[in-house]
């Protein structure tokens, strides 16, 4: 499980969600928002919860995410914003 720190102006809460998820929201946002496909880090079998895949891929994850909010700078996707419970947090 990977853990998300978000931000929005002066609220802050924390997202937690597996590579799979992850992975779902890409093929979301690749068919309805034509993002680039390789743009999600890739699923890595081998080693998969060695601690250093693990911190890689959490950083390789992060600048996914930061990547995806600069696409859409005015209004997140709808399925990007449920992914980061924007609607439990920001009115």
């Amino acid at each position: 499980v990977y853990i998300i720190q978000v931000s929005v102006g002066n609220h802050q809460w924390t997202v937690k969600h597996r590579y799979s998820d992850f992975h779902d929201l890409h093929e979301k946002l690749v068919s309805e928002k034509k993002i680039d496909k390789n743009l999600l880090p890739p699923k890595k079998i081998i080693g998969k919860n060695s601690k250093s895949l693990v911190e890689k891929r959490q950083k390789e994850l992060e600048v996914y995410l930061q990547t995806l909010l600069i696409k859409f700078p005015i209004a997140a996707p709808k399925v990007l914003s449920h992914f980061l419970h924007f609607h439990l947090y920001v009115s």
